[in-house]
């Protein structure tokens, strides 16, 4: 690991060099859409303490419509008067989340897909957006077996080679291309 963001691994022809936090977040994104694909909902895991989290009333609004639509992604909410929603669970998958960031950016996912008549457009941007918070973050310190076990899941998710906003996750320079950077060829 580098700058404590990036990984660096040998292939077979050279080197790969591997943005931890993008790479992390499309796998989570695709395990996420793999759930919903075999369960009728995400795994959720119930919060000890419901979190409320006071919003502005458009995307206070946007949440409590989208109530039903977000259960089935593992994100349970309910009304709490005024602009304020209570968050109830979250999707296991991501962990321990920042509650507030999460329900406000779903918020804007879902104020953006608005234009959309496809729910499962909307469902399918909401997922991406949750992805995000449940990723190892650039700038964490990354012990071997973690850099190991995500550089092995990424050869086996074909999609992992971009981030959900279509960045390369990872960057390939092979034998020839690391010769010509030292004037080798």
């Amino acid at each position: 690991q580098v700058l404590d963001t990036y990984i660096i691994a040998q292939t077979r022809d050279g080197i790969a060099l591997v943005d931890q936090h993008a790479a992390h977040e499309r796998l989570v994104y695709e395990r996420l859409k793999r759930q919903l694909r075999e369960r009728p909902r995400v795994a959720s895991q119930m919060l000890l303490m419901p979190e409320v989290v006071e919003l502005d009333a458009g995307a206070a609004a946007r949440l409590v419509a989208a109530a039903e639509d977000l259960a089935r992604l593992g994100l349970v909410l309910e009304p709490f008067g005024g602009s304020a929603v209570c968050l109830r669970e979250t999707p296991a998958l991501l962990g321990e989340v920042d509650g507030r960031l999460l329900l406000a950016d779903v918020a804007d996912a879902l104020a953006e897909g608005e234009g959309t008549a496809l729910v499962e457009r909307r469902l399918d941007a909401v997922l991406a957006r949750m992805a995000c918070h449940g990723s190892v973050r650039a700038g964490r310190r990354m012990r071997a077996a973690e850099m190991n076990a995500l550089l092995r899941e990424m050869e086996a998710v074909p999609e992992s080679l971009t981030c959900n906003h279509g960045r390369p996750t990872v960057l390939h320079l092979g034998r020839a291309d690391i010769e010509r950077l030292f004037g080798r060829r």
